[in-house]
């Protein structure tokens, strides 16, 4: 393991929601439904798409998200590459059946140690938009 790969850490965030695969796959891979739960984007679920998340810019942040897309398992496992402010992590779901619903995970990989700030601001951010994204799902047909 060299030391970069050391000094980065991940952030996990899993939750029980009560909607089979096939629904928060949708949600996670329909470009106007990711809109509804996270931001507006030109994403499309095929591996190496390129594309930008867009949310109202900051001071400090123009308010776009470069990504690519490296992983496309339907129904069972979405990963991203998530580019933002210098900061290059992964953005990792993987959806697991469950008896009542579907068992989410959503992995972002990649923080080093100084960017404490980004880590609790990503932990804060995906904790809500796991909300909506539960909301989407649960509105689909």
């Amino acid at each position: 393991m060299n030391n970069a790969a050391a000094q980065t850490r991940s952030l996990v965030i899993e939750r029980e929601i009560p909607h089979p695969p096939e629904k928060i796959w949708r949600a996670l891979t329909q470009s106007a439904l990711v809109d509804e739960w996270l931001m507006k984007n030109d994403f499309q679920p095929v591996v190496g798409h390129r594309f930008n998340f867009r949310s109202t810019p900051v001071p400090g942040w123009n308010g776009v998200i470069d990504c690519e897309v490296l992983v496309v398992e339907p129904n069972s496992r979405l990963s991203y590459s998530w580019g933002t402010m210098g900061m290059e992590s992964v953005v990792a779901w993987t959806l697991t059946p469950t008896k009542d619903g579907t068992h989410v995970r959503m992995e972002q990989s990649g923080f080093r140690s100084e960017e404490d700030a980004a880590y609790k601001g990503a932990r804060w951010g995906w904790t809500k938009f796991i909300g909506n994204l539960e909301r989407v799902a649960g509105g689909l047909e």
